[in-house]
C-alpha cells in the first residue's frame, strides 16, 4: 500500500476543497480566505467559551510536517498570502471543525 505524503491527502473533501481554491480566481479566493479567517477565529471563541477541557486540540504530525512546509512556501497555496494565512489558520482547529469547514467547501462549490 503506498501512503500518501500530503496532509491533506487523508481528507477527500480536502483534496477536493483545495483543487476548487486552486482553480477559483483570484477575487474570489481572496474574499473566501478572508472568511475562512473569520470563521475560523468565531469557532475558536465558541471552543473558549465552551471551557472543555477535554478538546481535542492536537492537529496531528501530518498536519505539522504541511504547515512546515507551508511556511517554506513550496506548495501552490503557500504563495497566495491570504490563503496561506487562511490555511495556517485552519489548521490550529481541532480536526473535525477543520473537515466540516473543508466540506462546506467542497459542497459549496460543487452545487
Amino acid at each position: 500500500m503506498i501512503y500518501d505524503r500530503r496532509w491533506y491527502d487523508s481528507n477527500e473533501n480536502t483534496q477536493r476543497a483545495l483543487e476548487i481554491l486552486k482553480d477559483m480566481d483570484e477575487g474570489k479566493r481572496r474574499a473566501l480566505s478572508k472568511d475562512l479567517t473569520s470563521i475560523v477565529k468565531q469557532i475558536k471563541e465558541f471552543h473558549m467559551e465552551e471551557d472543555d477541557e477535554n478538546q481535542d486540540v492536537s492537529i496531528g504530525i501530518d498536519r505539522v510536517l504541511g504547515l512546515y512546509k507551508l511556511s517554506n512556501s513550496r506548495r501552490w497555496y503557500d504563495k497566495v498570502s491570504l490563503l496561506s494565512y487562511a490555511l495556517k489558520t485552519m489548521s490550529t482547529l481541532p480536526k473535525e471543525d477543520f473537515y466540516n469547514i473543508m466540506e462546506g467547501i467542497a459542497i459549496t462549490e460543487n452545487s
